[in-house]
């Protein structure tokens, strides 16, 4: 067992009172999904004063709802992007030196059902290989038809060729997004989740600073900063507009969304490319915490919501896709799980609904105000995209030059040492978990009898990951919400139970917040008609009318 690094006072109430403390931040970021925690990091590392504000929890948006991928992008490749690939790979190789205990090298193939593609891809993804360089997750190779229906046990032999096998990268987005929070705060930054900022302060045209409210107490604050950033992904116009109230957008939304089904549906460590779909795009189906991730879809949408809710039209195309290539094809009741997240595009000029013509890439803005915008891009790329912006807030604010940090800084809990079992993706806090469990022997039971989760790492989501409520504790801190919808609403009562007593909150608390979390989990079933339930955005449609698909 490594040892364990020491725990990072990471308390809501603690920050609270840090921001009552300090007159002026360096900078203030605005949003605490992938984007924002990696500024906050960033900045944080380089000395600055550093306050972020997420308004909901953590990753609760857009950075939990990924494939789980740390990769260059097959498909950007096919599109000719190379710059976009090469440094997508470069930061893969970074994420894996840095957070070695959730990054991890995952074996795609590629079944090829006519020699054509099969050439085509081999050549391909031996590019793939050529641009990772000495960073390579593994060399690309052939793989006969006998030896793909071997490490791929169900998939349809009817037809099929050959296969490819290349190696990217795979990790646990929302875990990530703790241990970078963790990780800032170690360098003396500050984070606030429930915290939304309301409104911009500005002084002779100059952004000044932001109001913000703390939603659990409903208190105000007017914080003053040097540098304002927003990094708030679908929700970034929202925040322009409290500086420019008549601009037009700056993102598209695209809504994309995953089932999870069981591991005996693929019954292999394998994970799959399937290279076209009906659209010409790529679907994925990858071994993840013992389950199935199967997606993604591509819908553009009209609006942002921070709870999204798939479509049926979406829920279809995926399954839809899946049995064309499994030889044992799962049904609609053998989801477990359906979620749905919305990537903030940076939108371009062209009056079109089709996400092949919105940039993947990202976009870093700064208004005449000096209000500070990034937007776009992709987890793997969050390192560097939060470098380029802090570069720019010592620009635009007249900051104290620091050079970056972040390319040799480890993330919270990042060890090299093997730990065996569910709790890896801990890495150096998992001796904290264990430690729990030999002082209360009683939170070594399980939530649920068929996961591994135990109410250990309830008290600890508590206690040291500013969990504050089932949320976040069933779908950020411990997945159950996305691997099994189900046994995250048979787990709650417990949940909820110890989070109480871990923040004494009061009965009337606990009933609220089982009602508020079944309402939720009932979006997450493939079935809502089977519930009573009315999901929160259930009104939600696609900007052209059709489903999409994107890696």
């Amino acid at each position: 067992m490594p040892e364990q690094q020491p725990i990072t006072r990471f308390s809501r109430d603690e920050f609270i009172k840090r921001i009552n403390d300090q007159a002026v931040w360096d900078v203030i970021v605005i949003g605490g999904g992938a984007t924002g925690l990696g500024v906050a990091v960033d900045s944080a590392s380089r000395g600055f004063s550093t306050l972020l504000l997420e308004q909901a929890d953590f990753a609760k948006g857009t950075s939990s709802r990924s494939t789980k991928l740390v990769h260059g992008g097959v498909r950007y490749l096919a599109k000719g992007d190379i710059r976009l690939v090469y440094n997508a790979l470069d930061e893969r190789a970074i994420m894996l030196k840095n957070a070695s205990h959730l990054v991890k090298s995952q074996s795609f193939i590629i079944p090829c059902y006519s020699w054509f593609s099969t050439v085509k891809y081999l050549i391909g993804l031996k590019l793939y290989d050529w641009l990772s360089g000495r960073f390579s997750f593994g060399s690309s190779s052939f793989f006969s038809r006998e030896k793909v229906v071997h490490q791929l046990p169900n998939i349809n032999a009817k037809g099929l060729i050959a296969g490819i096998e290349y190696f990217d990268g795979q990790f646990d987005d929302a875990r990530l997004a703790i241990n970078l929070a963790q990780t800032s705060a170690a360098k003396g930054g500050v984070l606030l989740n429930y915290c939304k900022v309301a409104g911009l302060q500005k002084e002779n045209g100059k952004v000044k600073g932001v109001l913000a409210i703390d939603l659990e107490t409903n208190k105000e604050y007017k914080l003053s900063a040097k540098a304002v950033i927003n990094a708030t992904g679908i929700f970034v116009d929202e925040v322009l507009k409290f500086d420019e109230p008549n601009r037009k957008p700056l993102v598209r939304p695209s809504q994309g969304i995953h089932l999870v089904l069981k591991e005996t549906f693929l019954k292999s460590n394998n994970a799959i490319l399937i290279p076209e779909t009906r659209d010409g795009r790529v679907l994925f189906a990858v071994p993840w915490h013992q389950h199935v991730l199967v997606g993604t879809t591509d819908t553009p949408l009209t609006s942002s919501s921070i709870e999204p809710v798939a479509l049926e039209e979406e829920i279809e195309f995926v399954l839809e896709t899946v049995r064309t290539y499994f030889s044992v094809t799962p049904t609609r009741k053998d989801v477990l799980s359906v979620f749905a997240g919305l990537r903030p595009l940076a939108a371009n000029n062209k009056n079109t609904n089709s996400t092949k013509e919105i940039s993947r890439d990202h976009k870093l803005l700064v208004n005449t105000s000096g209000l500070i915008t990034i937007t776009g891009g992709k987890w793997t790329t969050y390192r560097k995209m939060a470098e380029e912006t802090v570069n720019k807030a010592i620009e635009v604010a007249g900051l104290a030059k620091g050079n970056c940090q972040t390319k040799k800084l480890k993330v919270h809990g990042c060890t090299t040492t093997l730990i065996e079992g569910h709790l890896s993706v801990y890495g150096t806090d998992a001796a904290g978990i264990k430690e729990l469990i030999k002082e209360n022997p009683l939170l070594n039971k399980s939530l649920v009898s068929h996961l591994p989760y135990t109410e250990a790492e309830v008290v600890w989501a508590v206690r040291y990951e500013m969990a504050r409520n089932a949320e976040d504790v069933l779908a950020r801190r411990l997945r159950i919400l996305f691997l099994d919808a189900l046994a995250a609403i048979e787990a709650a009562p417990r949940v909820i139970e110890l989070i109480a007593e871990e923040l004494r909150f009061s009965e009337e608390w606990k009933r609220l917040e089982l009602a508020k979390f079944h309402q939720l989990a009932y979006q997450y079933l493939p079935n809502l008609s089977n519930h009573t339930t009315e999901p929160y955005n259930r009104n939600q449609q696609p900007a052209d009318g059709k489903i999409h698909s994107f890696n």
